[in-house]
């Protein structure tokens, strides 16, 4: 892992921080990475940058950041694995990230307020205000900081043109002409459609494994709570959706699988997520 410690001529902030750059976002858009680089290392006097290889050295990385602030740039993944690892260090209390979202996909960050330009998102980390959020934590100790879906959407697997997720345009080519050439995918297999789960919210159930439901999702409700959906599958009619707010909820009956959200998790036969109040804090713009 390379380390690069770094002055600026000028500082923004008194913070002293620690620059992680995901090596997915090196490879996917290297020139907004120089960019945010260069406007960290202008506002803030003794920014350390570290350019990790792999999850393995991202977390070495935070865990050796001292006092520093940790800066991320990279997209929705590193986001949710930086939190995810503070998390298990039982340290997400005491320390504020920062993002500068860089890569395949950043819809997350967005939701969460920050820029979505380098220099802007750069900015914010330098002259932002931190914002405290509650956080989805499940029984295995993953966390979830936007929405959650059962099943995925579009698919169990979600297709990527590679397994760094950098755009590869000549596969999506590929992959569309074999399609055009293959002939018809058979039926589904059992258990891809409306599948029955048992869903319950703060001990009530909302729905029982007598109804088949064709989706649930969980996204942030008020303060403390998350706002749980549950839409049965219907015969004819299409049927009313089922909604609750609660601090707990625990999903069983079927192997399924679930996004959490950049990340498509399962399958398993239950789940249970709790809602942890103003868990983990990220730097936004000041309003």
């Amino acid at each position: 892992m390379a380390e690069v410690a770094t002055s600026g001529t000028s500082s923004a902030t008194s913070d002293q921080l620690l620059v992680v750059i995901d090596p997915v976002a090196r490879r996917a858009d290297g020139e907004s990475v120089r960019i945010a680089r260069d406007v960290l290392r202008a506002g803030a006097a003794g920014a350390k940058v570290c350019l990790p290889d792999g999850p393995e050295e991202f977390a070495r990385a935070l865990a050796r950041r001292g006092s520093r602030r940790p800066v991320v740039v990279g997209d929705d993944r590193a986001l949710v694995r930086a939190v995810e690892l503070l998390h298990r260090h039982r340290e997400l209390a005491g320390c504020a990230l920062s993002l500068v979202p860089v890569g395949g996909s950043v819809s997350l960050a967005r939701a969460l307020g920050v820029p979505s330009g380098a220099v802007a998102a750069a900015r914010a980390v330098l002259d932002g205000a931190e914002r405290r959020m509650d956080l989805l934590v499940d029984d295995s100790d993953g966390v979830v900081l936007g929405a959650l879906r059962i099943p995925p959407l579009g698919s169990t697997s979600p297709e990527r043109d590679s397994a760094d997720g950098v755009p590869r345009p000549w596969l999506r080519t590929c992959r569309s002409l074999v399609r055009t050439l293959a002939p018809a995918r058979p039926p589904a297999a059992p258990g891809s459609g409306p599948t029955r789960l048992r869903v319950e919210v703060d001990g009530e159930t909302l729905v029982d494994l007598h109804q088949s439901v064709e989706a649930v999702s969980v996204v942030p409700g008020a303060s403390g709570t998350a706002r749980v959906e549950v839409r049965p599958a219907s015969v004819g009619a299409e049927a009313s959706a089922l909604s609750a707010e609660g601090r707990t909820i625990t999903v069983s009956g079927a192997h399924f699988r679930y996004r959490a959200d950049a990340t498509v998790s399962g399958p398993v036969r239950t789940r249970t997520w709790e809602v942890r109040e103003a868990a983990w804090g990220l730097t936004v713009p000041a309003r």
